[in-house]
């Protein structure tokens, strides 16, 4: 009996040891040291923020567990460089920090200081905030408290150039990153377009009497001078006249495969009006989670399901040096 006993325990053991070496094998990895720190941010319009920040350090790099992805990353280590750009990442609906890793990474690798914090109400431990009234606004309002922050109280805020900030954001954080660069979604033309093409974030909506709040309520923050935009929410939204007061560059993305957001409804009423201030890139073959992170061998299906033929990985190398690239040129 003990030695079946001692049989399956070695057996258990190997299998262990197998999957974290395969799981190490698949981890994330940079050319350069990278710094990383989870921080809880202070926020006055609501509790405070989880807010995951990388950076470029020089201390070794260790693996790290984060979400369901494994990074190499100097955890806590001392920042370096000076005059350093910023970029504040808002994740998209049910999503939370490590949900653009890679992008982070990349980032943090080429000198960029990266801060994402997960949205209150709206992240993958509690989505009561999807759909209220104030969905944007109070997102609107996390980016800017995380702005605050990174510039006010963080240890590393005397390394970061104040006028070299971007934002990233997809789905609803690409929604977020539009209003907190200028832009205001109409109430009016969220209802019509609902009333006649019920899309995926029609169907989030929950307080549909109310609409959306008045155009004074949203966060915008001049200190952002660039943004990249993929697969944004409700662009049906922004027109005529919503994005009027977005002056900054902004790099959008959308795959032509996405039926959660479809470009027609939103990159492209985007797209139209912005105009000359939009780079605007087409993904062929990519559905709507494409722009997050490569998933790890045990993500969640409906998160990792990319169409047929289409390289997940290989897409990030491209998108993630391009987002890297705008970054560097527009700051």
């Amino acid at each position: 009996m003990l030695k079946w006993v001692l049989a399956a325990l070695g057996a258990i053991l190997f299998l262990a040891a197998a999957g974290i070496a395969f799981l190490l094998s698949t981890g994330l990895r940079t050319a350069h040291p990278v710094g990383f720190q989870l921080v809880s941010v202070a926020n006055s319009k609501g509790p405070p923020l989880s807010v995951a920040i990388w950076y470029p350090a020089s201390a070794s790099t260790r693996p790290m567990l984060l979400g369901m992805n494994v990074q190499f990353v100097a955890s806590g280590a001392p920042i370096i460089g000076s005059r350093l750009p910023l970029v504040v990442i808002s994740h998209g609906t049910g999503g939370g920090p490590t949900s653009h890793m890679d992008t982070a990474l990349a980032l943090a690798d080429a000198g960029f200081v990266v801060a994402a914090p997960m949205h209150t109400g709206d992240n993958y431990q509690d989505q009561s905030a999807v759909g209220k009234a104030t969905w944007f606004v109070n997102r609107s309002r996390d980016v800017v408290a995380t702005v605050d922050y990174m510039l006010k109280t963080w240890p590393g805020r005397d390394r970061i150039a104040p006028g070299r900030i971007g934002i990233f954001g997809f789905s609803a954080g690409g929604t977020t990153a539009l209003i907190a660069v200028g832009g205001v979604p109409d109430a009016a033309r969220f209802t019509q377009h609902c009333a006649k093409s019920p899309e995926f974030a029609c169907q989030l909506w929950k307080e549909k009497g109310k609409a959306l709040p008045a155009p004074e309520m949203f966060a915008h923050d001049p200190r952002f001078k660039a943004a990249v935009v993929a697969a944004p929410g409700i662009g049906f939204a922004f027109v005529p006249d919503g994005l009027k007061e977005v002056h900054v560059p902004v790099q959008l993305w959308n795959g032509d495969a996405d039926t959660s957001v479809p470009v027609a409804s939103n990159a492209q009423p985007v797209r139209e009006a912005l105009g000359g201030k939009a780079e605007f890139h087409l993904v062929p073959g990519a559905g709507h989670f494409a722009f997050l992170v490569p998933c790890a061998p045990l993500g969640p299906a409906y998160l990792c399901r990319d169409a047929k033929g289409f390289d997940r990985k290989a897409f990030h190398k491209e998108f993630d040096g391009a987002v890297v690239s705008f970054f560097k040129a527009k700051l």
